[in-house]
């Protein structure tokens, strides 16, 4: 099987891993930064805003399952693309909303899908689009984060919510369906 690479940045990622983690064709999650100019940021160098850094997931998935399409339009319904650098509470540059590219073919389709949903939100989208920068995975305790701290705060009141809505609206690309 021949996986193919998405990095994305939806806000928190946090809630963006815990959508993907469920998602069919979706083999790996990975909660990290990219984006910024110091190597090997911390979460904490990170939250403060001073790396450039994005939070981010970054998938590996079976083309032959779901398709880079598929995997982008679950992004811009599981996050607001029309909020510039915040997701809800969260603000600042490391919540952008953002899609690193890893080909130009993945710039096309990013371009073509973020221009298809532009007619689902009302106010415009400003979702970046860049190329592949140096990737850094977040610590350990990030990962699977939701999963493992279902009735932390943050998890119970925003992460839940989201993974539900990702349930309801993509209930036939869920694993095991």
């Amino acid at each position: 099987m021949a996986t193919e690479i998405a990095v994305l940045g939806g806000g928190c990622f946090w809630c963006t891993e815990a959508v993907y983690l469920e998602v069919k064709g979706v083999t790996k999650v990975e909660s990290g930064y990219t984006g910024g100019a110091q190597p090997n940021p911390t979460y904490e160098q990170v939250c403060a805003g001073t790396t450039g850094h994005a939070e981010v997931v970054r998938l590996e998935f079976d083309p032959d399952v779901i398709s880079y399409r598929d995997i982008l339009e679950i992004f811009f319904t599981i996050h607001d693309p029309t909020t510039l650098n915040r997701q809800g509470n969260d603000v600042g540059t490391q919540y952008r909303s953002v899609i690193y590219y890893q080909s130009p073919e993945q710039e096309a389709m990013a371009r073509q899908v973020m221009a298809e949903m532009a007619h689902v939100w009302d106010a415009p989208i400003v979702t970046e689009i860049s190329p592949a920068q140096p990737y850094y995975k977040a610590e350990d305790y990030h990962q699977n984060y939701f999963a493992q701290h279902p009735l932390q705060g943050y998890c119970a009141f925003v992460v839940e919510p989201k993974v539900t809505k990702f349930r309801k609206m993509h209930a036939a690309r869920l694993k095991g369906q």
